[in-house]
C-alpha cells in the first residue's frame, strides 16, 4: 500500500498545480501516524528523491536538483511532518487532522525558507532573512491549503478503507441508489 503511495505522490508532483500544493507534506503525516521506525521517514524522502531525479533527467521546470543547502533544507522540512504525524497516532482528538497539517506546514515553511535563505538567495543579513521569509508568505497560504486538503484525503481514504467491507458496499449502496 505505502509503496503505491509513493508512486502515486511522486507523479502527482508532475502535475499541473498551484506553487506548493503537493502531498508531500500529508504524505509525511500518514507515514509517521502509520509505520513505525524508520521507514516513515523513508516514504516522504522516497517521494522527494524520486521526483527530483526524474524531474532533472527530464528537464521539468521547477524539479530536479538545485542549491545543496537549499535542498538538504526542503527535504528537512518535508520531513519534519513524520514526528508530526507521530503526534497525531497518539492523539485522538477531533482537530489532531488540522493541528497536524498546520503544524507540518509551518515546520515546512520555517525549515525551508531558512534553507533558502542560505542558499544564497538573500543577503545573509537578519533583514535578508527576514525579506526571504516575508517573500514566501503568499507560498505558505499554497502549503496550507494542499496540507489540510491532502491530508484529509489520504486519513480518510484511509478510514474509509479500513472499514469493514459490508459498510463499504452499504455506503456504496446508498450512493448510487
Amino acid at each position: 500500500m505505502f509503496y503505491l503511495l509513493i508512486l502515486v505522490v511522486a507523479a502527482s508532483r508532475f502535475l499541473p498545480h498551484p506553487p506548493n500544493v503537493a502531498c508531500v507534506g500529508a504524505l509525511g503525516l500518514f507515514a509517521g501516524c502509520y509505520l513505525v521506525g524508520r521507514r516513515a521517514y523513508l516514504v516522504p524522502l522516497a517521494v522527494l528523491l524520486l521526483s527530483d531525479l526524474a524531474g532533472h533527467l527530464l528537464s521539468v521546470p521547477g524539479m530536479g536538483f538545485y542549491n545543496p543547502v537549499t535542498m538538504a533544507l526542503v527535504y528537512a522540512g518535508a520531513l519534519a511532518a513524520v514526528p508530526v504525524g507521530r503526534w497525531m497516532r497518539s492523539n485522538q482528538s477531533k482537530l489532531r487532522l488540522p493541528a497536524g497539517s498546520l503544524a507540518a506546514s509551518s515546520l515546512f515553511f520555517l525549515i525551508s525558507n531558512f534553507g533558502v535563505w542560505l542558499g544564497g538567495w538573500y543577503p545573509m543579513t537578519g533583514f535578508g532573512l527576514l525579506a526571504c521569509y516575508t517573500s514566501a508568505i503568499p507560498f505558505f497560504g499554497y502549503t496550507i491549503a494542499g496540507d489540510l486538503l491532502f491530508t484529509f484525503l489520504l486519513f480518510g481514504a484511509y478510514q474509509w478503507s479500513s472499514q469493514p467491507l459490508t459498510l463499504q458496499r452499504r455506503a456504496f449502496a446508498k450512493a448510487n441508489v
